[in-house]
């Protein structure tokens, strides 16, 4: 087997903006990006090239002085085949299910909409929390008859597409928008899995989209842009529309929900699970 090599960062909230901008400079190829509870981000690159590793432990900790930064070797292997074998099916709230594309054919959840995704450099599986809260509250909206079929939605951070495909499939039509290329050729390619129309994915953030409104906006990213963002988001969503943000900690809820109110939106209801949580405005 072939070494990879593993390059862990993690850095405070306050020297976020400038990981990512050395990171962006320095890996083309991309890399892992998470959120932790103490507030700091962790990021994973991994490469085969244990000089390149090397340079770029030496450019982060050059240029911020307090990254923690760790390399590990790990065993190459067949990332597919382990999907594969360890991919489970992930049911969420009363509707959806989220099922890879081998498991299309399950004849266990008989009462439940399929969202087949291909599992591809996590891009949004329905296993991460942030994923399942979303597809927990857009499964509650449509039972409640506040999100209906014909309506429109906006996937901002599409990723897998995961969500706009669900929203397809409920009856509705839109579009999904995300900065990573690769993110979006997946979403592509999902939504030909799932045979769903009516859903336009492009490359992207809120501004390609502008003086657009919609009856829904599901924003799945993370604290920092959806506090940015914000006076965008709300103006992309029509009067009486649906609101829902995830992709943050519950200890970044509150200055989520402070930058959301201060465009005079009302406060929202919020949903956990564990230490994730999503703003819903309904």
């Amino acid at each position: 087997m072939n070494t990879i090599f593993q390059l862990e960062i993690i850095v405070g909230e306050d020297a976020y903006d400038l990981a990512v901008g050395l990171l962006t400079l320095e890996v083309s190829f991309g890399w892992e990006e998470e959120s932790l509870p103490t507030g700091e981000s962790r990021f994973r690159v991994h490469c085969e090239n244990a000089d390149f590793i090397a340079g770029l432990r030496s450019v982060i900790e050059g240029r911020i002085p307090g990254a923690k930064c760790t390399v590990h070797e790990l065993e190459a292997q067949d990332w597919l085949a382990a999907w594969r074998q360890f991919f489970t099916p992930v049911p969420c709230g009363r509707r959806f299910v989220v099922l890879p594309p081998w498991l299309a054919d399950s004849e266990d959840f008989p009462d439940r909409t399929k969202v087949l995704i291909e599992p591809k450099s996590a891009f949004g599986t329905g296993h991460h929390a942030t994923t399942a809260l979303c597809l927990m509250v857009l499964s509650d909206l449509l039972d409640a008859g506040r999100v209906s079929p014909g309506e429109t939605f906006l996937d901002l951070g599409t990723g897998s597409g995961v969500l706009g495909i669900a929203c397809c499939k409920s009856g509705l039509k839109g579009e999904g928008l995300d900065i990573d290329v690769l993110a979006v050729e997946n979403a592509l390619e999902n939504r030909v899995l799932n045979h769903v129309e009516d859903f336009e994915v492009r490359q992207g953030s809120i501004d390609a989209v502008p003086g657009k409104t919609y009856d829904l906006v599901l924003a799945n990213i993370l604290a920092r842009p959806l506090i940015e963002l914000a006076p965008l988001i709300v103006r992309a969503c029509k009067p009486g529309a649906c609101l829902i943000l995830s992709g943050l900690l519950e200890i970044q809820a509150d200055s989520v929900e402070e930058a959301y109110t201060a465009q005079c939106l009302p406060k929202p209801r919020r949903v956990l699970d564990g230490e994730w949580c999503a703003l819903v405005w309904e």
